[in-house]
């Protein structure tokens, strides 16, 4: 396995982009993704997941039995997602009640635990670092883009609410991309979500058949 930094930022950022590639993921992409700062909040939140989960895993893949590796990455990942729940509960509390279940969901996000077994537990710790955080921002990435589709189409701005993931300081930081706009409801319920998404991987799939 190539494990050369430039292949695992080119494999997690495009050819092998968990969200518009292996499709893995998709139930918190399009659950919370009508805005940007959900997006964001989201995004940080599984990247982190990705890049501790593989560099524990990475540190202790000799000492794990391969009978029991599963339960075992399941365990460790939880540990990790109930740290950064709690910290986005005792600092970003608004934005931990609007993201909700899906916080917690991260550990069966198939994306963290196909990582997990297809990297972590073959590889040292930094290429396992570094391919955490590939597959990490990837992912947000797509999550950002669809989010700001969404926000765009569906309310006519960006960076709504960005007070609840970067402070009071953060209150006028909203752009009205659209003014006077009545907002699109479809962008913001659930089908606006798999059309949007739809979009996103059509356009990744042109630019890979122009190339």
């Amino acid at each position: 396995m190539d494990t050369s930094p430039a292949k695992i930022l080119n494999n997690g950022l495009w050819h092998n982009n968990q969200a518009l590639v292996a499709l893995l993921g998709l139930c918190p992409l399009l659950a919370v993704s009508n805005t940007v700062v959900n997006s964001l909040g989201l995004g940080i939140a599984t990247t982190l997941t990705l890049i501790l989960s593989n560099g524990l895993i990475s540190t202790c893949r000799h000492y794990i039995l391969p009978e029991i590796r599963l339960p075992l990455f399941v365990l460790m990942i939880a540990g990790i997602v109930t740290m950064i729940e709690l910290i986005m509960n005792a600092w970003f509390y608004e934005l931990y009640k609007i993201l909700g279940i899906f916080i917690p969901l991260i550990v069966t996000n198939c994306a963290i635990i196909g990582r997990a077994e297809m990297f972590a537990s073959k590889n040292r710790l930094l290429p396992s670092l570094l391919d955490g955080l590939a597959m990490g921002l990837g992912f947000s990435i797509a999550l950002l883009l669809l989010g700001a589709i969404r926000e765009v189409l569906g309310m006519g701005t960006l960076l709504s609410q960005a007070e609840l993931l970067f402070g009071e300081s953060a209150i006028n930081w909203q752009i009205n991309v659209l003014e006077d706009y009545s907002g699109m409801l479809l962008a913001l319920l659930p089908p606006g979500a798999f059309i949007g998404l739809g979009l996103l991987i059509a356009l990744k799939n042109s630019l890979d058949h122009y190339k």
